[in-house]
């Protein structure tokens, strides 16, 4: 099985309000998130939030992140809270609603015929979101302290990383600042 870390516990300082909550198109950000990983087939879902966030959902489960400014105690929390027959996980951006699910789909499937420890998207030669850890590297980022980041970590095992080309810039863009919002937020 392979389960999705939606990782959401961010202060969104930047965007000056909640981007979990901001709408996109007839939903919130966070919920086309969630939408888009079930229309994936992707059916374990683990939430990563701050306390201020409080979402409920069928097939997800909410961990809380005191220590909201660091990414990489997200993960690590969110690989924590994994099911024993989880073989793998998706880390997913919260404030990336403009992921697609045939991306989710490319990557779940690339790991599903290769088995690789490490699967990710690439946009002409860049990584982007949802990337895929398999179990036996877990430990590893478990034992992360702070002063190491998710990307120290890709950089550690950067020729072990199978890369699944897409043809959408979408894997790249998340939502950081109001301009970033405005720029891709949909047309309703």
């Amino acid at each position: 099985m392979i389960s999705a870390i939606i990782l959401a516990a961010g202060k969104s300082t930047r965007m000056g309000q909640n981007k979990m909550l901001m709408k996109w198109g007839n939903a919130t950000v966070l919920e086309t998130v969630l939408g888009t990983l079930r229309d994936a087939g992707v059916e374990d879902l683990v939430l990563v939030a701050g306390r201020e966030l409080q979402v409920e959902g069928d097939g997800l489960r909410v961990v809380i992140n005191e220590s909201a400014d660091e990414m990489l105690s997200s993960i690590q929390l969110g690989l924590r809270s994994q099911k024993a027959e989880s073989e793998a996980a998706l880390i997913c951006l919260g404030d990336q609603p403009q992921m697609e699910s045939a991306s989710v789909r490319a990557v779940c499937a690339a790991y599903q015929s290769n088995k690789s420890n490490l699967v990710a998207p690439s946009y002409h030669m860049r990584r982007g979101h949802p990337w895929l850890i398999a179990r036996p590297l877990w430990d590893e980022v478990l034992k992360m302290g702070n002063a190491q980041s998710p990307r120290d970590f890709l950089k550690r095992h950067a020729d072990e990383i199978h890369y699944v080309n897409v043809a959408t810039p979408t894997i790249l863009q998340d939502l950081d600042t109001p301009a970033d919002y405005l720029k891709y937020k949909p047309r309703v």
